[in-house]
């Protein structure tokens, strides 16, 4: 019992807690070896009943939470959700709707989201639509949804006309980011889970930028001080917009820098391009789009392309022509009235939401060789 408290504080003082401020406060609680830790903590007393959803590649890893919990005096449910984008359609919505009535799931009781950036949209979908809305935590496993899907509480899925048109805000009581999760990644996930992370440094923090540029090997260490505190990092520049703008009213726009194209590749490539790479395209060919306006220097334009290429990221795309692309961009949620709206960047570090003509777009893609 001594050597179990001894492991819990040591745990606590090697965590890192970065606070979201918005109308209901929470944390994001960064560390290694602290999920099953730190779960309980935040749980009403009269939480009985916990629903935890989880992606199929780490229900291990939530069965043993979920065993935890039980120990604790909890009746716990785990329910697998198809792997990435596949579970967040309407009828896995459904299906976890009529197992949250079968297991009676109270307002006094929570949603657990384990795994990726699907996983945290869901259950966070699930928790803000069941009785109008009840607790929830995330539990990010994947680069990606560590450091982007988790934190703000956007929840959503997906329709056949785009991507994350149906969801609500609806803030965790915690976010809980294991960094020891990182080791159980493909190379291919953790790579796109780094598009997010650059992006993050055009945005508002150079300090991202000047890591990657130093030692781009280094951030591929799962266990490295570097990659822990990009991820530091980048959760720290979302807290700050999300608790300036909760509701994507002005400034949290500026986190879809690089979105705008990127939604529509992952859309007419029917989600299987992976977000992070999507967005380090999405990036670059704002960069251009930037530059064409004077925004942004030939070297600022240059600096994107080699920032998410020493990454080994992507910055160019040739699937699809880019008529098809603006017709999938046209539906994009950013557009107000039927005007096309972009993030650009005025300088790195200084995100702007403008206006931009279709002819734009296409005049920009054709210059850079892509296809019409």
């Amino acid at each position: 019992m001594l050597l179990s408290k001894f492991f819990e504080k040591l745990v606590k003082t090697m965590s890192v807690t970065i606070p979201v401020n918005v109308d209901t406060p929470y944390d994001v609680v960064i560390g290694r070896n602290l999920a099953k830790e730190v779960l309980q903590q935040v749980l009403r007393e009269n939480t009985t009943k916990l629903l935890i959803v989880c992606a199929p590649h780490v229900s291990n890893y939530a069965l043993e939470c979920a065993s935890q919990l039980e120990g604790l005096g909890y009746e716990v449910s785990t329910q697998i959700l198809p792997d990435g984008e596949e579970a967040k359609t309407i009828e896995v919505m459904a299906s976890l709707w009529d197992s949250a009535g079968k297991f009676r799931l109270g307002r006094a009781d929570a949603v657990i989201a384990v795994g990726g950036g699907a996983s945290t949209d869901v259950g966070g979908f699930l928790a803000a639509s069941w009785l109008r809305g009840i607790d929830f935590i995330a539990v990010p496993t994947t680069l990606l949804g560590m450091v982007d899907a988790s934190v703000g509480g956007k929840t959503g899925i997906n329709t056949p006309v785009g991507k994350n048109l149906v969801g609500a805000f609806h803030s965790p009581r915690r976010v809980v980011v294991d960094l020891d999760r990182l080791e159980t990644l493909n190379h291919d996930d953790y790579r796109a889970g780094l598009g997010e992370v650059v992006k993050c440094g055009f945005i508002s923090d150079p300090a991202i930028l000047s890591i990657v540029e130093a030692n781009a090997e280094a951030v591929y260490d799962p266990r490295s001080e570097e990659i822990a505190e990009l991820i530091e990092r980048s959760i720290a520049v979302k807290a700050r917009v999300v608790s300036a703008d909760l509701h994507e009213s002005g400034p949290r726009e500026f986190l879809n820098y690089g979105h705008t194209l990127a939604h529509a590749i992952e859309k007419i490539e029917n989600f299987h391009y992976r977000h992070g790479e999507a967005v380090a395209i999405g990036c670059v060919f704002a960069a251009h789009l930037a530059q064409r306006r004077g925004m942004l220097s030939e070297a600022e334009v240059q600096r994107h392309i080699e920032d998410f290429s020493v990454l080994g990221l992507p910055t160019f795309y040739q699937g699809a022509p880019i008529d098809a692309l603006l017709e999938v961009m046209l539906s994009d949620k950013k557009v107000r009235a039927g005007v096309l709206r972009f993030v650009l960047l005025d300088g790195v570090n200084h995100p702007v939401t403008v206006k931009v003509n279709p002819q734009e777009v296409i005049d920009c893609a054709l210059s850079m060789g892509m296809r019409q």
